[in-house]
């Protein structure tokens, strides 16, 4: 089964990804705090991991970053949700490693639809 990781910490958020991927049979593993994210990954393994840019405690760009500087996990692909959407934003989120930036608002559709190519392609 494959897993994906999903750190938000908008409840409502955190919800609808982790509904529309169970459906599709995907395990999901959430989180609302980032402080842990980096020891959650390494534990879980995912085959992807979707995270929020702006995050209270350890940002998104910043986990990203950690995670691409990790040779245990750094071929795991990272999905940027966030509400930045400026073009100099996204360069910089897909400079940190990320292998795709979504901005918020999205389509639960099309999201599960992206995360689904890139767990079949691995």
């Amino acid at each position: 089964m494959s897993k994906v990781v999903v750190i938000d910490d908008e409840p409502f958020i955190l919800m609808m990804i982790e509904d529309k991927l169970k459906k599709a049979g995907i395990h999901v593993v959430t989180l609302r705090e980032s402080r842990d994210a980096l020891s959650v990954i390494r534990r879980e393994k995912p085959d992807l991991v979707i995270l929020d840019w702006m995050m209270p405690e350890v940002s998104g760009i910043d986990i990203c970053r950690m995670v691409k500087a990790d040779a245990e996990i750094k071929e795991t692909p990272v999905f940027l949700l966030t509400a930045k959407g400026q073009d100099a934003d996204k360069q910089i989120g897909l400079q940190c490693g990320a292998s795709m930036y979504i901005t918020k608002p999205f389509s639960p559709k099309a999201l599960l639809e992206i995360v689904s190519k890139v767990i079949d392609g691995k």
